[in-house]
């Protein structure tokens, strides 16, 4: 597996932002700055790129900065001075973050391992003036059966639990990516949201996480914006609605007020 260290995808643009709430797009003019701090379920793809595009598409100045290791955890980052550095170095509006894809499923992973390092992790993120984000993800295709977990769904409800729990803790907002992801199987169960691995994002997959995160970030619908050029128009505007769904029809359940 390719090792990113750091990728900052900096991208800027000449058009105007939507109307502006506290911490939302400006119309100054001036970029929303955003970075993300994960492992390869963020650079495989280059999320931070797919959704610098489909900002841009939506008329929204963005620039987005990331820091991934493959296989890395919340751990890993919270004891790096690469990535504290990283998200004390620049004033970002967001930090996007998160764990390792097994760890949210166990409670003992989720208390000695993902929730002490999300914490001192938020503390970082919000003394540096910027807004912390809860990157939800998605659960194995085949769930995980060594820990009693054989199937999607069962893994998947144990993932949401570990994020909420620590996210309603700390108030801080949360990207319902694998939420998304579990209501795209049941409508389109045809789409191929995974690679083969059955872990790792396809790119439908990383395009569905970009149009979460255009929903939590910019309360607007992602309907109807310019789709990557690899994916079908009828496929991108299946995952533009269950994304519009999932984040804007129901926004206090991921602490979005």
């Amino acid at each position: 597996m390719k090792i990113l260290s750091i990728l900052c995808c900096l991208l800027m643009f000449s058009v105007g932002c939507s109307p502006a709430k506290s911490g939302e797009a400006k119309k100054t003019g001036a970029s929303l700055r955003i970075l993300f701090v994960g492992n390869s379920y963020t650079y495989v793809n280059d999320l931070p790129e797919m959704f610098t595009k489909l900002a841009t598409a939506g008329g929204h100045l963005v620039e987005t900065g990331m820091v991934a290791k493959g296989g890395w955890t919340l751990a890993h980052h919270a004891n790096s001075s690469e990535t504290i550095n990283m998200i004390k170095a620049s004033k970002w509006d967001y930090v996007v973050m998160h764990e390792q894809s097994q760890i949210p499923s166990t409670e003992a992973s989720r208390k000695y391992t993902m929730y002490p390092s999300a914490q001192y992790l938020v503390t970082i993120i919000r003394q540096s003036g910027s807004t912390p984000i809860f990157f939800l993800t998605w659960a194995h295709r085949n769930g995980w059966s060594e820990k009693g977990m054989r199937d999607y769904e069962s893994m998947q409800s144990q993932i949401e639990q570990g994020y909420m729990e620590i996210a309603q803790e700390l108030n801080a907002l949360v990207a319902p990516v694998g939420h998304a992801w579990s209501q795209a199987r049941k409508q389109y169960p045809e789409l191929e949201l995974w690679q083969g691995d059955g872990s790792h994002p396809s790119e439908l997959g990383t395009y569905l996480a970009a149009c979460v995160f255009y929903a939590v970030i910019f309360r607007q619908s992602p309907e109807g914006l310019k789709c990557p050029v690899n994916i079908s128009k009828e496929n991108a505007q299946s995952i533009q609605k269950i994304a519009a769904i999932v984040i804007l029809q129901y926004p206090k359940q991921w602490n979005r007020l």
